[in-house]
Parts: C-alpha cells; structure tokens; sequence
C-alpha cells in the first residue's frame, strides 16, 4: 500500500469512493436532506479541489482518502472490503507528517466516533445536527506530550 496526495485528476474517483462509503454507513443514519446535503458537498469540485487529500493505493486501486481544510478533516472514508487494516491510521499519519498541527478538529459521523476514539480524537461536544440534515459529534485530536 502507498499513501501519496490527491492530485486534480484523481478527485473524481477519491469522491465516488467516499460517495460508496458514505451511502453504505452513514446515509441509514441521516435524514433525506443530509444525505443532499452530503452529495452535494462532495459534488462541488471548486470546493473538494480546496482540500488537502491523501489517498491510499495498492496498485490502481484507491482504497481510502483523507481529505482537510488545514486542521480540520472534511473526509476520510476506506472502502469496506479494506478496513481494519491500518489503512486509516496511515491516511492519518501522512496527513499529520504534511503539517505541523497542534490540534486537529474533525466533525465525526455518528458510525466514526470510535475510529477517530482509535486515532487519539476525543469529542468536545455530544452529536449535533446542522440544519442541512448531517448528524456528527465535534472532536479533536492533540498531540501528546512527554509526559503523558
């Protein structure tokens, strides 16, 4: 497996894969206008072309992406044949390695609490709903210190 950067070309099939994910796990969970909501998002190539994306690959393959806006992740989806695989946490860290963050803020779908939990996240809110309908818990992720 290679973790690189998302380039241009390959956003379109980065989005289909979070578009797969995302109507297998998360849109059962989310009323008919977050799910809109959501394809819409990922549906906007000026925005998604704004964000920091990192794809993981075997071979052609793309298996996962993590895609942010600075310190705050936007997407991050593994296709299902591939998860518990540490697919996840090397997305994870190569995002970590490109930047020098002290704190990473992600909005947690309800079904990845316990993986962004797995990564060293932890909520600073319980679940919302915004008024387009997605569902997410508010986390955050700091580095820890010596002592700790």
């Amino acid at each position: 497996m290679e973790i690189q950067k998302l380039r241009a070309p390959e956003l379109p099939a980065a989005m289909d894969l979070c578009w797969r994910v995302f109507q297998e796990f998360e849109a059962p969970e989310y009323p008919p206008e977050g799910v809109e909501a959501f394809h819409a998002y990922i549906s906007n190539t000026e925005q998604v072309k704004h964000l920091t994306g990192f794809g993981a690959w075997e071979g052609r393959n793309l298996l996962g992406v993590l895609a942010a806006e600075g310190r705050h992740i936007a997407l991050f989806f593994v296709d299902p044949a591939f998860h518990r695989r540490g697919i996840g946490r090397a997305l994870f860290q190569a995002y970590l390695a490109a930047g020098d963050w002290d704190r990473v803020t992600v909005h947690s779908s309800p079904c990845a609490v316990e993986v962004y939990r797995h990564l060293g996240f932890s909520p600073t809110a319980e679940e919302q709903r915004s008024p387009d309908g997605i569902r997410y818990t508010p986390m955050a992720w700091e580095p820890k210190t010596e002592s700790e």
